[in-house]
């Protein structure tokens, strides 16, 4: 019964089934991870997350900022944008049901028996584990909530670059979610820089990836991350296992069997717009 985690679908649906052939997925015994960015870019972003959702318990998927981003577009919050592929879903009949379902998916997973955790983007580096699901878990009860609706309207936004227990009410939340779905760079003191989306050996002077600082309390946690597709893969450091390998850019869609540590690429064509 292996499980099986993957990176950035983007709406790149045939091929997520492609790769889920691949490596012989059979929902009736085996589980699959999805670290984030379901949707948006690739052109059947409606059909993966019915898919998804139609795996039940079998599935455990975390949210990416273009999902976020699709609840936003979702309730007229933002604009749908030139290049979001995101009317089939607004369109569908099923909709409501389907965003329902994604307002329910954490912003990070930890399996205790696998030893891993699942985050979008990553943790910052003076977050311990316990702090960073207790800070997950204020953002997702406000998100399953009535007020979900004032929290994606307020969660645009750069500032604060930087935590502070003190923090309160939006800006907390959003410095949250900037952190677990949108962060690369930081300082050792976790202040973000959001602008530059390089690969990890260009950083911001004074900023590097957030996996490379020392002291990072979740070092020795074993950490499953997409959202970085300029990594191609290569975090090149203990413990972190970078999952974006640019599919919907044409690169490749990756899956990590945690059983074992194998990895396997399917080689994706630029998708097809239909």
């Amino acid at each position: 019964m292996p499980t099986y985690a993957i990176g950035d679908i983007q709406g790149c649906f045939e091929q997520l089934q492609d790769l889920l052939a691949l490596i012989e997925f059979n929902p009736k015994h085996d589980r699959l991870w999805v670290a984030g960015d379901l949707v948006n870019r690739g052109p059947q972003s409606l059909e993966t997350l019915r898919y998804l959702r139609s795996l039940g318990d079998r599935c455990v998927c975390v949210l990416g900022n273009h999902d976020l981003h699709l609840l936003a577009v979702a309730e007229g919050i933002m604009r749908n944008r030139n290049q979001d592929t995101l009317t089939p879903i607004l369109d569908a009949p099923d909709r409501d049901e389907l965003l329902q379902w994604l307002r329910q998916l954490p912003l990070v997973h930890h399996c205790p028996d696998l030893g891993f955790t699942m985050v979008h983007a990553g943790i910052p580096p003076g977050w311990s584990l316990k702090a960073s699901l207790n800070r997950a878990a204020e953002v997702e009860s406000v998100l399953r909530s009535d007020n979900y609706r004032k929290l994606l309207k307020n969660m645009y936004g750069d500032e604060p670059a930087c935590w502070h227990k003190n923090l309160k009410g939006s800006r907390r939340l959003r410095v949250i979610i900037n952190y677990l779905t949108r962060m690369r760079f930081c300082r050792q003191d976790n202040t973000l820089d959001l602008d530059q989306k390089s690969g990890a050996n260009n950083p911001p002077q004074g900023f590097a990836p957030w996996y490379q600082h020392e002291k990072r309390k979740c070092a020795d946690q074993r950490i499953i991350f997409g959202h970085w597709a300029a990594l191609e893969g290569k975090a090149d450091h203990p413990n972190v296992f970078a999952l974006d390998t640019g599919c919907v850019w044409g690169g490749q869609l990756t899956a990590l069997t945690l059983e074992t540590g194998e990895l396997t690429s399917l080689n994706c064509p630029l998708p097809e717009f239909r």
